[in-house]
């Protein structure tokens, strides 16, 4: 199946992420984050957080898990085998902190065809109680499979 630029524009529907300290803590680790504000929570409330800041590219998680439906909708024949990640931008509006339930909503944004491939972009809006936390968009190239699409 080829990709589908009828989806182009289509929202699927938002998942809902609890941001826990373990969470933040794993991610600051892997990332390698070390700053206090990431591991301990009085360090955090000592510069007026909620608990525990989350390292500015923890949004990733909650965006990809978001961005799942639409590598999951058959409606946009996108063959996740043949997706390479081409590029991942953030607009922070607020920090992320523990103890946050966060929504996510993502739109397939654009589909750029490009011979029987395609450039996909999707922009994730991550939210708390409705207030705006982090803009994600990311790009895949969808490669060809060679075949005559």
């Amino acid at each position: 199946m080829s990709i589908n630029t009828a989806r182009e524009g289509h929202t699927y529907p938002a998942i809902t992420y609890q941001v826990s300290r373990e969470a933040i803590r794993d991610f600051a680790v892997a990332v390698k984050a070390e700053h206090p504000a990431h591991h301990d929570r009085e360090a955090a409330t000592g510069l007026g957080h909620q608990d525990l800041l989350a390292p500015p590219t923890f949004a990733v998680v909650i965006s990809q898990r978001a961005e799942a439906a639409v590598i999951a909708d058959p409606e946009a024949g996108i063959d996740f085998s043949r997706v390479v990640h081409a590029d991942e931008r953030f607009i922070h509006h607020h920090p992320i902190t523990a103890g946050e339930t966060l929504t996510a909503a993502t739109t397939l944004e654009r589909i750029r065809l490009m011979g029987a491939g395609a450039m996909v972009t999707t922009v994730t809006e991550i939210t708390h109680d409705g207030a705006p936390r982090t803009t994600v968009t990311s790009t895949l190239l969808v490669r060809s499979d060679g075949g005559d699409d």
